[in-house]
This record gives C-alpha cells, structure tokens and sequence, in this order.
C-alpha cells in the first residue's frame, strides 16, 4: 500500500496560494500610488496571478471595489449609470443570441425529422 503524501500537496498549495495573496496585496498598494484604473485585469497583471484565481478571492475584490470608489463607501453616479446601460445592451445581445439559437434549433429538428422519415422510407 502507498503511503499518504497528499499533505505535501496540499502544503504546497497552500504557500501557492499565500504568496498569490501577499502579491495581490501588495499589487493593491502599488495601484493605490498610480493613476492607473484600479481593474481586476490591471491588479492581476501587476501582481501576477490569473484574473480567474482573482476572482474565487471576495476579500481581495473588495479591496479593490474600495480602493476604486473615490469615496471609499458607495460607487459614483455616473459608474451606476455605465453599468445600468451596459447591463441593457447585454440583455439586448442575449435575447438576440437567444432567437438565433431558437431559429437554428427548429432548422435542425426539422432536418433530423426529415433524416428519420429518410431512414423510415429507407427501411421498407
């Protein structure tokens, strides 16, 4: 019988993800200091983890939804208003997307339909 080694493993995925985290830290206090737009990809790339990895971190977006709101409590006007019209313009492109699917789904039961009347004919 083989000997348990997943606690290596699990060790090192561990450190992994410690180290990720004090980059991002530190990330967020070098972005603190720039101009730059404070974004999950621009924190991701100035720290140098994966914007997915980010993304299962909700403490670390937090920060960064703090470090990005000019008042540090609620987001500003004019960013409710560029999420409002941006949220409709991908519902617009979603039900577009939906009817095509529709569209393309009933043109190929249909000519699965006519495939099995084929096969039927074929048959006999």
């Amino acid at each position: 019988m083989r000997t348990d080694n997943t606690h290596h493993l699990l060790a090192a995925a561990r450190q992994r993800s410690d180290k990720a985290r004090q980059k991002v830290e530190e990330a967020l206090k070098q972005l603190d200091q720039t101009t730059q737009p404070a974004t999950v990809s621009e924190l991701a790339r100035t720290a140098g983890v994966s914007r997915s990895w980010l993304y299962t971190q909700p403490d670390l977006l937090e920060q960064l939804q703090q470090r990005k709101r000019p008042d540090k409590t609620s987001p500003s006007e004019s960013s409710i208003r560029a999420s409002e019209t941006s949220m409709h313009r991908r519902l617009q492109l979603a039900h577009q997307r939906i009817r095509q699917l529709t569209d393309e789904n009933r043109r190929l039961q249909d000519r699965l339909a006519r495939a099995h009347g084929a096969i039927r004919e074929a048959r006999r």
